[in-house]
């Protein structure tokens, strides 16, 4: 089993930090939180990453953020209120890992903070068997089986469809998808995640595996394969 990674999120808005560290909870992060910099700063040791507002009612955001940095590198991603330029540009100078704006949903946090925990911990959280109707997704060989007969899939097919079926009853935007398994969000990735998506239906025998939610992106649709099945 992988090691239960701690999550400090730093909100002074008690019903967002608890928004928040309940959908880290729910990926099986261990969560404290503060609602100022000087809490922060007293307690970001004991964290494997910070999440940080950088509109703090006591000290600057981007100041706690240099702080944090210049003694030591535990990986911090901070939240803007408006996803522009140059808070990114200003966050990043002063050692964030990455920035993202406090409107977008728990489960694009979630991916970046994945995403930045790969990239300075080569942390990955511990992988799980999922079973739908007719398919099993073994996340701890990477096998997925299909009315009990192996699909041969690529190493990112079977991330693509392992994020889909851990989220299966939710839709999950192409950003989401583009981070969790890309972790980037060019365009030209986009493409290619399209043609990930086809490629899945056509080994599972069925287009309505993969929904396609428009403007939005994609969910898994195992209950439509299931009323198919069964008439």
């Amino acid at each position: 089993m992988g090691k239960t990674m701690q999550l400090l999120v730093v909100e002074p808005c008690s019903t967002t930090a608890e928004r928040l560290s309940g959908a880290a909870r729910r990926q099986g992060y261990t969560v404290r939180t503060a609602q100022r910099g000087q809490e922060a700063l007293r307690g970001y040791r004991d964290a494997d990453l910070v999440l940080l507002n950088l509109d703090l009612p006591d000290i600057d955001g981007l100041e706690v953020c240099r702080s944090i940095r210049t003694a030591g590198v535990t990986p911090i991603i901070c939240l803007a209120d408006q996803d522009s330029a140059i808070d990114r540009v200003l966050a990043l100078k002063s050692g964030a890992d990455d920035c993202v704006a406090r409107s977008c949903g728990e489960r694009e946090v979630m991916a970046r903070i994945e995403a930045v925990m790969r990239r300075t911990q080569g942390y990955e959280p511990a992988p799980q068997v999922i079973s739908l109707p007719s398919l099993h997704i073994d996340g701890r060989v990477r096998e997925v089986r299909l009315h009990d007969r192996i699909v041969d899939v690529t190493s990112k097919e079977f991330e693509l469809l392992y994020a889909l079926a851990a989220n299966s009853e939710a839709v999950l935007s192409r950003k989401e998808l583009m981070a969790k398994v890309w972790h980037d969000n060019w365009a030209q990735t986009s493409r290619t995640l399209d043609t990930h998506v086809s490629t899945l239906r056509a080994k599972l025998g069925s287009p309505g595996w993969i929904i396609t939610v428009r403007g939005i992106g994609y969910r898994m649709g195992h209950d439509r394969v299931a009323q198919a099945v069964g008439g």
